[in-house]
C-alpha cells in the first residue's frame, strides 16, 4: 500500500522485513545482496515508524514454554530494563550518560543550524490536529523536532530514572518516541554510471550477530569488528560512525569497549537528539553517513554505521566514500610479501 501510495507501480515487487532496530540496515542490506546476487539491478532499502500511534506494548502472551528458559525470557524484557542492565553490569555511571545525551543534543542543534540535514531531508506536509477542539493546522516538517539545544547536565541530572527506582536511565539519556521513515536508493555502479546519478557510497560489508538478550545494548560492540574485518580493513581505518543511541548506557559502553575516538562518532548528533523510530533508523544512519562523508572528502574514506537490536543482536555495515574508488578497486591492498609467502606455501 505505501508503495502504491508513493507512486509505484505494480511491476514493482515489494516485501517486509524484520529485524527490529535494525530492520532498515537490513532492508539495505538485502538490496544490496541481491544485486550482487544478479536478482535485479536497482532496489530500494527503506524503512519507517510511527511510534507515536503505535504503542511498542503487546498484550499479548508467549507458549509457557518459553518462559522455562532465560534467554527466552530476556527477550520479553522492556528495553529500558535492558539498558539498567548494560550501565550496573559495565559500570556506566549516570553522569556519564547524561553527558552523553547532553552531547548528542549539542551537535544536532550545531548540525541543523549549519543546515547539514538539508540534503538528507524531504519536507513533508501534514497538519496537527488540536485535540481539545478538532482544528486542523496545516504544517510542513522539514527539521526533526526532538532537539533541545539547551539541554545541561544539570538538567537532566534532575530527571528520575524510569526502568528502575535506584537506576540511572531516564527519559533524557534515551531516545526518543519518534515517527521517521528513510529510503536509500542502491543500484550497480555501472547502472548508476549509465544513468549519470551521483555515488554516494559504496557497499562493502554487512553483519548481525547475536548477544545476550538482557544486555542487547552490547550489539554494537560486538558487530562492529566482524563487519570491519569483512570489509578487510581495521578499527584505525574508520574514519566516521554512526552508532545509534538506543540508549547513552550502551551507546557509552560500546564507544569504551571498542576505544573509539568520540570526534568519530555521531558528529552530527544521535538517537537521543534526533529520536529512533526503530525500522527507520538504518535508512536514517545511512543517509547521514554517506552525506557526511562527502562533505568531509578525501578525509574521509570508509564509515560504519551500527545498531543494538531488541531480543539480543547487533548489526553493523561498512560503507566507502563513492568517490573514492574505481570500478574495480578493493578496500583494503593486500601486502605484496603476504602474496608471495601464498604462493610459496
Amino acid at each position: 500500500m505505501a508503495a502504491f501510495y508513493a507512486g509505484f507501480p505494480e511491476t514493482v515487487p515489494v516485501r517486509t522485513v524484520n529485524r527490529q532496530c535494525s530492520s532498515g540496515l537490513q532492508a539495505v542490506a538485502d538490496v544490496a545482496a541481491s544485486i550482487r546476487a544478479g536478482f535485479y539491478e536497482i532496489g530500494i532499502g527503506a524503512g519507517l515508524e510511527s511510534m507515536s500511534t503505535n504503542a511498542m506494548g503487546w498484550d499479548g502472551d508467549v507458549n509457557p514454554k518459553v518462559k522455562q528458559f532465560e534467554q527466552a525470557r530476556n527477550c520479553l524484557l522492556p528495553m529500558g530494563v535492558t539498558s539498567e542492565n548494560v550501565a550496573q553490569r559495565f559500570g556506566v555511571s549516570r553522569k556519564e550518560q547524561d553527558q552523553a545525551a547532553v552531547e548528542s543534543h549539542r551537535r544536532a542543534a550545531a548540525a541543523t543550524a549549519a543546515g547539514r540535514f538539508k540534503d538528507e531531508i524531504i519536507p513533508v506536509s501534514t497538519k496537527i490536529v488540536d485535540p481539545k477542539t478538532g482544528d486542523e493546522t496545516p504544517v510542513t516538517i522539514s527539521v526533526d523536532d526532538g532537539i533541545r539545544p539547551n539541554a545541561s547536565v544539570a538538567d537532566l541530572g534532575k530527571l528520575k530514572p524510569v526502568f528502575k527506582k535506584d537506576g540511572s536511565t531516564t527519559a533524557g539519556n534515551s531516545s526518543q518516541v519518534s515517527d521517521g521513515a528513510g529510503a536509500v536508493l542502491l543500484m550497480k555502479r555501472s547502472t548508476a554510471m549509465q544513468k549519470g546519478l551521483p555515488i554516494l557510497g559504496v557497499f562493502r560489508s554487512f553483519s548481525a550477530v547475536g548477544v545476550d538478550p538482557a544486555i542487547m545494548g552490547v550489539g554494537p560492540a560486538a558487530a562492529i569488528p566482524v563487519a570491519v574485518k569483512a570489509a578487510g580493513l581495521e578499527l584505525d581505518d574508520i574514519d566516521l560512525f554512526e552508532i545509534n543511541e538506543a540508549f547513552a548506557s550502551q551507546f557509552v559502553y560500546c564507544r569504551n569497549k571498542l576505544g573509539l575516538d568520540a570526534e568519530k562518532i555521531n558528529v552530527n548528533g544521535g538517537a537521543m537528539a534526533l529520536g529512533h523510530p526503530l525500522g527507520a533508523t538504518g535508512a536514517r544512519c545511512t543517509a547521514t553517513l554517506l552525506h557526511e562523508m562527502k562533505r568531509r572528502g578525501k578525509d574521509c574514506r570508509f564509515g560504519v554505521i551500527s545498531m543494538c537490536i531488541g531480543t539480543g543482536m547487533g548489526a553493523a555495515a561498512v560503507f566507502e566514500r563513492g568517490d573514492g574508488v574505481d570500478e574495480l578497486s578493493n578496500a583494503r591492498k593486500v601486502a605484496t610479501n603476504n602474496l608471495l609467502s601464498k604462493d610459496a606455501r
